[in-house]
């Protein structure tokens, strides 16, 4: 399967459903009363984690994801019915955030990957038995569902693992998650490096045990997206521990204290934080060690020289291995849990509200030629509790429009008597 970590989405929550204008009707009963049932509330959007997957390819090729709306309210007081929330799974770890911004608006890993609603369907609006007053007997009016939230979103997959197996191509990264735990990641004699993380789960004496993440092998240049790139450098950033893996025979040609160096630049270039966590560095291949090739004693004092520990492993014999888990073990005791990412939104900025645009009276006017647009979401919400064709309540929209400053906004744009004003297709002549 191929590996696929980061794409960008379209998701809108269901819209609620309107609201009826309906009487009672009954055999001698003249004046039923108005009986117009309440729309359903529209579908949220929901994120859920899936710990059975490991990529986001099910979004490679559909980017558009909308939440079914809440049924029409209907007579004798019938509720329209309320919309199923659109499930959307994603790996633990998986990070929403803005597409506009890049900022974080929530980590799937926080609260063991709960779910998550990122966007809350409409309400769904209320029918004319709400409006019944003891002068207002008969209202001719209900009230339309409002919108459901509606966002851009990137979901990009920070792999959940407590160490990562870093170095480059060919040095037995594979081949050691295969010794140490159940995973069988695809080994041979590769010249390019694995192309998906993979994941084990290393069991230890007492029946505890820690998630080790075999990371594609980094290139020069990685930092900058050679290569993989960020396709790997992405997925260590939550490690607490990084192991270190160098082909210590030099079978292949390669300077272990040269690569060492290499791939802790490409670290340091993407993320000084990332080259700060501890490192263990794991001398494999040593059943195949010539000393009288390699300078064991140089790559030793280079180790010591930068304050790192270093075991000899060999994922072919498993020489070291037993010691290594138990050192990796006892190391993690001491380090702090894996990184949560905390929403980088401000409480302005929050995605849930009880309704959409609810505390922001934004409107916008444009205009084209002798008529002038207005539009927000506010006029949007509440023009679903105006009919148009009952007089009281038109009057109760102009109102509204007057108290809340739209017809000196139309004027200072220019708008003069005989002018139209379009709101949302309802057209009127503007008279002052």
């Amino acid at each position: 399967m191929q590996f696929f970590d980061h794409v960008k989405i379209s998701i809108k929550a269901g819209d609620g459903g309107n609201g009826a204008i309906a009487f009672h009707r009954e055999k001698y009963i003249s004046h039923g009363g108005p009986a117009g049932g309440d729309g359903g509330h529209g579908g949220n959007i929901i994120f859920r984690t899936d710990k059975g997957t490991n990529t986001l390819l099910a979004y490679r090729y559909r980017h558009r994801f909308v939440a079914p709306n809440g049924e029409n309210g209907s007579g004798e007081r019938f509720h329209g019915a309320n919309a199923e929330d659109l499930i959307l799974t994603v790996p633990e770890g998986t990070l929403i955030k803005d597409a506009a911004t890049g900022k974080v608006i929530h980590d799937m890993s926080e609260n063991g990957g709960a779910d998550y609603v990122c966007c809350r369907g409409g309400r769904g609006g209320w029918g004319n038995a709400h409006f019944a007053t003891p002068t207002r007997q008969a209202p001719m009016f209900a009230k339309n569902g409002t919108r459901g939230q509606e966002r851009e979103v990137l979901l990009e997959l920070k792999m959940i693992a407590d160490v990562g197996l870093i170095g480059y191509p060919s040095v037995g990264k594979s081949s050691l998650l295969a010794a140490i735990s159940a995973a069988r990641p695809k080994i041979a004699d590769y010249h390019f490096t694995t192309l998906s993380p993979n994941l084990g789960v290393v069991q230890v004496e007492d029946g505890q045990g820690f998630v080790v993440a075999d990371i594609p092998g980094l290139i020069d240049g990685a930092a900058e997206g050679a290569g993989l790139g960020h396709d790997f450098l992405r997925h260590i950033d939550r490690c607490r521990l990084l192991l270190h893996v160098v082909d210590i025979s030099c079978f292949e040609g390669r300077d272990p204290i040269q690569d060492v160096k290499n791939i802790n630049a490409e670290l340091e270039k993407y993320s000084p934080t990332l080259a700060t966590r501890p490192q263990i560095i794991l001398a494999n291949k040593c059943d195949s060690l010539d000393e009288s090739v390699v300078d064991v004693k140089a790559f030793e004092d280079f180790v010591d020289e930068n304050g790192w520990e270093m075991m000899y492993v060999s994922a072919v014999t498993h020489e070291g291995i037993k010691d290594m888990i138990h050192r990796v073990y006892e190391r993690l005791k001491l380090l702090p849990p894996i990184t949560v990412y905390e929403s980088e939104l401000e409480p302005g900025e929050a995605l849930l509200s009880d309704l959409p645009g609810a505390g922001v009276k934004e409107t916008v006017i444009r205009r084209e030629n002798n008529t002038f647009y207005v539009e927000g979401d506010w006029i949007y919400n509440l023009m679903g509790r105006i009919n148009f064709d009952d007089y009281e309540s038109l009057n109760y929209f102009q109102r509204v429009l007057q108290s809340s400053g739209v017809f000196d906004m139309l004027e200072e744009k220019g708008c003069k008597d005989g002018d139209t004003v379009s709101i949302y297709d309802f057209a009127f002549d503007y008279i002052k």
